[in-house]
């Protein structure tokens, strides 16, 4: 700085000048170069984040043409709508000031903030990019700039009509998940979007940029995706999916993340890893299990069909009622490679008669990795056996988990003087189905309880559909468990028996207290 200086000192006044011109002009092209450099460069409270750079390019990459359809998937509270449907407008503008944009979310209210936050960008900021508010724009939500451009925000459903549109910006089209689950409110949003908003679309320059949190399989995102489909297949959305915790089953993560690892957020340090996880372990113990796949993991299911209702699950935990184990074990569905999800489940027997599932350190894993954590797991919970699904690889299964025992004792984890438990098989039935349905009674029946909430189990059990073709893997280890400890359970099955929500009391043993708590 000190060298810059003394050179300019020999500078005449005018040379000074047209240098520090030329390089404000070099910064302000600079800060162009995509909204959410823009945002960081104007806005000393604004921090950058790796998922806000990457929509930052995402969204470069449509004001060049590359992208005409964008759909940004997140959980809530993550940055998206400030940099989407506040900066990205206005660094539009800044771009293209002929253009007109619109900014359209779920309600009157949250479209006018949006367009009074854009209108004052363009106040305290518009000058350095020549953009300016044409004399007379006075409403907040419908005002235009000097070069002919301007910004309409409007709640989804109205307000469009007699409005070009260059870039319509779709900001959480649904306002929560009653709205998302109403038939009559998705079908006039999917009407609105393809009569309406897609009409007023330019042809000399035009996208859609939509963001939102996901609440059902037919949303705005999900009728998109099924009807147009996702660029990688063949369709036209360029989508960026982020999940709160990485997850292999929706691909490689826009990221690079490893599975589990968290989401970064606008107000934890990215370099926090202990805080971002705890952050999104406090959302995920405190949110109903379809609310976490669906706001968090952008990932919602049906709960029509299912085998097991979410309420019933519900009322199965049970963390307070005394009971003594008569047998403890691990349950095993052996996943076929690393990306596949690894079912491993513990539990007990009870001196009530009933299943008790205490762990699910179920996961992506390898053959070496499901048997070390199955053989920790029997360690920390001293379990006397460990169920396996027969039906995949027998001989295979108890090399990996007598190696994985041999080498934990090996390294110390576990005494040397403490036995292996005993490793016995369970032959489930073939059919998935076949499989689920006896657990599913079981569950209905009060004969299996969780110790506790397990969101991603109980996710599994409420949203897997009987016409599935397969079943996830904590399904499966959760059936093994079981079918270990009860063995009649896996005498026969039901077909499609309608299942009710609530435990029920079974033949002339009188009703359990759980069972008159919930009645």
């Amino acid at each position: 700085m000190t060298t810059a200086v003394d050179e300019l000192e020999h500078l005449d006044d005018e040379e000074v000048y047209r240098q520090l011109e030329a390089a404000r002009r070099a910064m302000s092209a600079d800060l162009l170069r995509d909204p959410v450099t823009l945002a960081r460069g104007l806005d000393r409270r604004f921090r950058m984040r790796p998922h806000l750079k990457l929509i930052g390019q995402a969204l470069a990459e449509v004001a060049q043409g590359d992208v005409d359809r964008l759909l940004i998937l997140t959980p809530p509270q993550v940055g998206k709508s400030t940099c989407v449907a506040e900066w990205f407008p206005f660094w539009w503008l800044c771009m293209f000031g002929r253009d007109k944009v619109a900014v359209t979310s779920y309600g009157d209210d949250l479209a006018l903030r949006r367009g009074k936050r854009i209108r004052g960008y363009v106040e305290e900021f518009g000058d350095e990019w020549d953009l300016r508010l044409k004399p007379g724009s006075g409403a907040m939500q419908d005002w235009e700039v000097t070069k002919g451009g301007g910004c309409r925000s409007v709640s989804v459903g109205k307000g469009l009509t007699g409005f070009d549109v260059n870039l319509l910006i779709i900001d959480d089209p649904h306002k929560d998940r009653a709205d998302a689950e109403s038939e009559a409110a998705r079908r006039a949003l999917h009407d609105w979007y393809s009569s309406a908003a897609l009409s007023r679309l330019q042809p000399d320059r035009s996208a859609v940029v939509a963001i939102q949190t996901r609440w059902h399989p037919d949303d705005f995102a999900g009728r998109r995706l099924e009807e147009e489909g996702r660029i990688e297949e063949g369709g036209r959305w360029k989508v960026i999916h982020l999940p709160a915790v990485a997850d292999p089953k929706f691909g490689p993560d826009p990221l690079g993340r490893e599975p589990g690892e968290p989401l970064p957020h606008p107000k934890i340090p990215t370099r926090d890893t202990a805080r971002l996880r705890a952050w999104w372990a406090q959302k995920k113990t405190t949110s109903i299990v379809r609310d976490w796949h669906a706001l968090y993991q952008g990932d919602p299911q049906p709960a029509e069909g299912a085998l097991v209702s979410e309420e019933l699950l519900r009322l199965l935990r049970d963390t307070g009622t005394p009971v003594e184990p008569q047998k403890i074990a691990v349950s095993i569905d052996p996943s076929g490679g690393g990306r596949d999800t690894a079912g491993v489940i513990g539990g007990f027997l009870g001196d009530d008669g009933r299943v008790w599932v205490t762990d699910d350190v179920s996961a992506p894993m390898s053959s070496a990795e499901w048997s070390t954590a199955a053989c920790r797991l029997a360690h920390r919970t001293n379990a006397s056996i460990i169920y396996v699904e027969w039906n995949f690889g027998r001989d295979m299964c108890v090399l990996a988990i007598r190696t994985s025992w041999e080498t934990l004792q090996r390294d110390g984890e576990i005494p040397k003087n403490v036995l292996m438990p005993a490793i016995h098989p369970v032959r489930a039935k073939q059919g998935k189905l076949l499989r689920a349905e006896p657990i599913a009674q079981q569950m209905v029946q009060d004969k299996v309880r969780l110790r506790g909430v397990f969101p991603d189990l109980e996710r599994e059990w409420a949203t897997w559909q009987p016409t599935d073709p397969d079943s996830p893997g904590r399904i499966d280890a959760s059936c093994v468990l079981v079918y270990g400890l009860i063995p009649e359970a896996n005498a026969g099955a039901i077909a499609h028996a309608p299942l009710p929500t609530a435990p029920q009391p079974t033949g002339n043993r009188p009703a359990s207290p759980y069972s008159q708590r919930i009645r």
